[in-house]
Parts: C-alpha cells; structure tokens; sequence
C-alpha cells in the first residue's frame, strides 16, 4: 500500500529534505552518548532497548488516502506483536510498538520519523515510498536502523536497512502485463493504458510497462494522475480514442473504481489490473462493484488473506477475534508479514546475543529463505535486489474470504527474469 503525495516527486523530496534538516537539527531527542551495552544475560543492546523492551516505530497512514489499509496494516503489527510477546519475545525483551498517524502529509510523516528514529530499535512499517526516499539518507548514514517499508519502489533498493518485501512495482507491473497478455487477449502490436500517480510508486510501475512494451511490442498510453483525482472520467475517454486493448492502474483504490466503473459505463471494454495497492474489499460494497468483479485483477506480492493455507487460515481466525468488527483485507497479510520479518531477524540477532541496530541488521541479512505460510519465499540476503520477483494475480469474489479469490499462483515472467530494476 504504497499511497503517493499529490506533487511530483521532485518537489516532494526537495520540500520533505528541507524540513528532515530543520527538524534534525532541532531534534532535542538525539542521543549521542546511547552507547552500545551488555546485559547480565552476554545480549548486546543499545538504542531502542529501555529495560526489557524494544521499541519500534510505526508510521502510517490511518487518515488519508490509503486510511482502510493503514489500519489493516497496523493492527497485524499489533496482534503480532502480542503473540510475539506471549511467546517469549526475543532474549526475554518484549516487543513494543509506537504508531504515528501521517495522514500521508510528507511534513506529518518526516516529523514522525524524525520524532521516534533517535529512540526505536527500527520500524517494522513505514508507510509511503516518498517519505521513505525522503528519509534515506539519514537512515544509511547517520541512523542504520531496520526500515521495513509498506511500499514496493525500486527507488528504495540499495541499502541494507531500507528493505523491500516483495516484488517491486515494475516487476510486479511486467508480472500483471504479462498477465493480460498470456489470459486476457493482449497482443503484440495492442496499445496498453497505464493510469498511474505521479511520484515513486507509479513512476517506478511505469518503468515496468515501459519495459514490457519493448519486449513485447506493445505501445503504452499514459494517464498520469495524483491522489486528489479521484473521478477518472476523463482518464477513460482519452484511453477509449487511444484505442487500448487493456490498462494497468498504478494508484488507490479510489483511483481504481473510478477507473473500472466509468470504463464499464464508457463500454470500454478492456481489461484492468492494478498493483497491489490499487484494491480494497470495502470497494465490493459500492456501485462499482459489478464491474470490479467482472473485469478488475491484481497483481499482489503473495498470496490473500483468504488463502488455503493453515497459516492464512490462523491468522484469520486470530485477527478476527482480535478486531471482530473490522474487515480483512490485503493489508492484514502486508503488516503480518512485515512484523514477522522483522521478529525472525529479532529472534536471529537474539541467537548472536546482538540486540543492537547494527545485530538486527545482520540478522536480517542472514534470512535467505523466509515464508511465512502465503506462497512467496523471500531473500533478504541481496540488498540491491527485491526478496522476491514472483507476482500472485488476483480478482475480486464476494464469496473469498478477504473479498480476492487467487487466478495465477505465483510466478515470475519471462521478461521480468531478464529485468533489473534500477536502484537509486
């Protein structure tokens, strides 16, 4: 759920870094004497370890664009948590987590990272791909502590503490094209729409279908929009002249039933699919539902809540009860996963007596092979390379728990085995 600021990317970063180096350098909350220490235990801890607790950070979005998400996401975080706890933790030390709501405002979530980095272990979320990129350098240089992003740009590959979890946007956009080529009828010589938000994440799914299009012959039609559009009327009649046999949607799941619902209504009859981002089963209970369901996929980085596995099916049944009045969604499995990334490399860094950024790290390197019960192993052993290339396709299903029923396995493409994403 990687949600995209309404300026351009350029002006985010500019406008974000200015206010990173105000408020560093105002930040009364530095430590420079939080020295690394040994516990009586031999466990090596330093920032981010008050007593017996971890802290960890969470910035997300609870308020703006992807709000429904936002809280999906962090309140697995949150159960994980607890059962993280109830089991022991890591060394004895019990996990603990702040949240930070943005709202998606850049100056919000550089205030927050800014406010929790000097007192937290690291940050098992950290919601949008402008504000991360913002923060970069800060966290490669001067921070080094475990960021573990809900956003999938390869702008965000390179370091060894900014870590990917899944496919990125434009393997994961040449994985959906791929799709709508093999199973939807796109052919070589076809134009393709691609209806994206400016900033990191459509920029970085447009490097994908840019890619594609070469190697497949097929010529891309773009629709850059920003997350305050939300009527994609207009988006729809230029695709329509263009005459396009298929579209991808890089945005929100506004963006995206705006775009499927006035497609149908415009009789353009061609098919969608979205980045993992771009759906929400809360869309199912509006009018844009029959055409969701008709002609709407996505591309995900594993497989859904609703999977066949006895993992998905504990976790259901757990978050359920945890939160019984609340929906299941996509982001259910994006905060689980990132929590338990971020607990093995915990429970990894317990086993070399390292409970300092720098053991976390290294014990995050080390997983190689990690899964979690939804069909995608991921490698965090590469830092210049996403954990996992492979893209699950789904479709929306009323019936399916968590509202997407699985019509691909995970598999990689062809061409996305042949492409290298390009790390900043």
């Amino acid at each position: 759920m990687n949600p995209r600021n309404g300026r351009t990317r350029t002006l985010t970063v500019t406008a974000v870094a200015a206010l990173l180096a105000l408020t560093a350098a105002c930040s009364s909350k530095a430590k420079d004497d939080d020295g690394d220490k040994q516990s009586a235990g031999g466990v090596k801890t330093g920032k981010g370890i008050t007593g017996k607790t971890i802290n960890l950070g969470v910035l997300t979005d609870m308020t703006g664009v992807y709000a429904t998400l936002g809280k999906s996401v962090t309140q697995a975080q949150q159960l994980y948590v607890k059962q993280f706890n109830a089991a022991g933790g890591a060394c004895g030390y019990k996990a603990k987590l702040t949240v930070r709501d943005h709202g998606y405002d850049p100056q919000k979530a550089v205030a927050a990272y800014t406010e929790l980095a000097p007192d937290v272990l690291g940050f098992p979320q950290f919601l949008g791909s402008p504000f991360v990129a913002a923060v970069k350098q800060r966290i490669d240089g001067q921070d080094k502590a475990l960021v573990l992003p809900q956003a999938w740009s390869a702008h965000l590959l390179g370091s060894k503490y900014v870590r990917v979890i899944g496919s990125t946007y434009d393997i994961e956009t040449i994985n959906a094209i791929d799709f709508l080529m093999k199973e939807k009828g796109l052919k070589k010589g076809d134009k393709l729409g691609h209806v994206y938000f400016e900033g990191d994440y459509g920029e970085n799914a447009l490097q994908g279908s840019t890619y594609m299009a070469k190697q497949a012959g097929i010529t891309v039609v773009e629709q850059k929009i920003k997350p305050t559009d939300n009527d994609m009327t207009a988006q729809v009649a230029a695709l329509k002249k263009a005459g396009v046999k298929g579209v991808v949607i890089s945005a929100g799941p506004r963006q995206a039933a705006s775009l499927v619902g006035v497609a149908a209504a415009a009789k353009l009859n061609a098919p969608i699919i979205g980045n993992n981002s771009a759906y929400s089963p809360q869309l199912l209970g509006t009018q844009a539902a029959p055409a969701l369901l008709k002609n709407y996929w996505v591309a995900s980085p594993s497989l859904p809540i609703g999977a066949d596995t006895p993992e998905a099916k504990k976790l259901v049944a757990d978050y359920k009860k945890a939160y019984p009045k609340d929906a299941l969604d996509n982001g259910v499995v994006a905060g689980w996963t990132a929590a338990a990334v971020f607990g093995e490399a915990l429970k990894k860094a317990c086993e070399s007596k390292d409970l300092t950024r720098e053991g976390v790290d290294k014990a995050l390197l080390s997983l190689s092979d990690f899964e979690n019960g939804f069909g995608v192993t991921q490698d965090f052993s590469d830092p210049k390379a996403p954990s996992s290339h492979g893209s699950v396709i789904l479709q929306p299903d009323k019936s399916a728990v968590g509202g997407m029923k699985v019509v691909r396995q995970p598999s990689e493409s062809e061409e996305a085995k042949g492409f290298t994403p390009k790390v900043s």
